[in-house]
C-alpha cells in the first residue's frame, strides 16, 4: 500500500477490536505519513461519535488540515447491547432498538462518507470501506432472524453502492466498498461464537491483516460491491 506523495489513512472505530488492530497494522506498515484513529471513547481531535454529525464534521476538518486521506475504513457495528440482542423472531421487534441499530450500522457510516469522501483526492486510487456482514446479503439469507442487524447491513450495502456511483463522477479511480471481516473474536461476536469452528474464528490482528490484503487487491471495477475477508464477492 505504498504511496508516492504524502497521504494519510483514517480508521473510524479505532477503539474496537478490529478498528484498533487496523490502526496498529497501518502504523506498523508505515505506508502512510499519518494514520488517524477516531472513536467515541477518545478525546480531543480523535473524538468521533457516529450518532453526532457535528463530531464527524470536526474529525473530517482535522484530517483535511494534513496529508489527504487515500484510505478510510469505517470499522464500527452494533449487534447487541446490555439487555438487547439480535431478534430471533417477529415478536422481538422493537422500534427503538431498530432505530438504534440502523443509526449505528447504516446512517453513521453514510455520514462518515458524507464528510470524508469530499476530502479524499480527486485523482488517483482511493479506497473508502465500511465493515458490513455476510448476513446483510439478501440473496444469501437462509436462516432469517436477526432482523435489525441483517436489514441495517443490507441498507449499508445499498448506501455504499449509491456512494460508489456518485464518487466515481468525482474521481474515476475511487473505490467505495463494504467488507465482511468474518467472525472475529471481539465483544460484538463473543455471545455467538459457540458454533463457530476454531479455524473460522479470527483474532483481531489476523482479521485486520486479511482486510488490508483485500483492500490492497481491490480493482476500480470492484467499487460499489461487498467482499469477504478472502476477497471473494458476496452478492447483495
Amino acid at each position: 500500500m505504498s504511496q508516492s506523495a504524502k497521504t494519510s489513512a483514517v480508521i473510524i472505530g479505532a477503539s474496537g477490536g478490529i478498528g484498533a488492530a487496523l490502526e496498529a497494522a497501518l502504523v506498523e506498515e508505515a505506508a502512510f505519513d499519518v494514520v488517524h484513529g477516531f472513536a467515541r471513547s477518545r478525546v480531543g481531535s480523535q473524538y468521533l461519535d457516529l450518532l453526532d454529525e457535528s463530531s464527524i464534521a470536526s474529525a473530517a476538518a482535522h484530517v483535511a488540515g494534513g496529508p489527504p486521506p487515500t484510505l478510510v475504513i469505517v470499522a464500527t457495528g452494533l449487534l447487541h447491547a446490555p439487555g438487547r440482542g439480535p431478534e430471533k423472531a417477529l415478536r422481538d421487534l422493537d422500534p427503538d432498538w431498530l432505530a438504534q441499530v440502523y443509526a449505528v450500522n447504516a446512517i453513521g457510516p453514510t455520514l462518515i462518507a458524507k464528510h470524508f469522501l469530499p476530502i479524499m483526492p480527486k485523482t488517483g486510487r482511493t479506497v473508502f470501506a465500511a465493515l458490513s456482514a455476510r448476513v446483510g446479503s439478501i440473496s444469501d439469507n437462509r436462516l432469517g432472524g436477526w432482523h435489525g442487524y441483517r436489514a441495517s447491513k443490507a441498507a449499508l450495502n445499498m448506501l455504499v453502492c449509491n456512494l460508489a456511483i456518485e464518487e466515481r463522477r468525482r474521481n474515476d479511480r475511487a473505490i467505495v466498498v463494504t467488507l465482511h471481516p468474518g467472525t472475529v473474536d471481539t465483544a460484538l461476536s463473543r455471545p455467538f461464537q459457540a458454533n463457530v469452528q476454531a479455524s473460522r474464528l479470527f483474532d483481531p490482528e489476523r482479521a485486520a491483516l486479511q482486510l488490508l490484503d483485500v483492500v490492497e487487491g481491490l480493482k476500480i471495477s470492484d467499487s460499489g460491491k461487498l467482499f469477504d475477508f478472502q476477497g471473494e464477492l458476496i452478492p447483495f
